[in-house]
């Protein structure tokens, strides 16, 4: 079993920066990807990012590349989601996610779940 906690989220404005995190604790597994999925009112749960533990690899969701960059802090068991140049598209509701394989983009394939933490970004 692993808990997931995201903090971070807030409201800011259009343009500015924030960093979300992601703590992980309890079951570790030898090779599990670390993911981000957003949920905007009124739109589906979609992909944001995603980080393999042990390989470093990374992908991003076309809306956010370039913007946003994930990160790991293997220490710490933590995971983040450096946020930039952020628009009002990007208001949602941020969830990270755990999964015992490697990096997809396919949130059904995920194992565990955070409660998610809000982001408005207003214009």
């Amino acid at each position: 079993q692993v808990q997931l906690v995201e903090s971070g989220g807030g409201l800011v404005q259009a343009g500015d920066s924030l960093r979300l995190s992601c703590a992980a604790s309890g079951r570790t597994f030898s090779n599990y990807a670390m993911g981000w999925f957003r949920q905007g009112p009124g739109k589906a749960r979609e992909f944001v990012a995603v980080i393999d533990w042990s390989g470093g690899r990374t992908e991003y969701a076309d809306s956010v590349k370039g913007r946003f960059t994930i990160s790991r802090d293997n220490a710490k068991n933590t995971v983040y989601l450096q946020m930039n140049s952020l628009k009002p598209e990007d208001t949602a509701v941020y969830y990270c996610a755990a999964r015992r394989a490697g990096i997809t983009r396919f949130d059904r394939l995920y194992d565990y779940w955070g409660q998610g933490t809000q982001l408005t970004v207003s214009s």
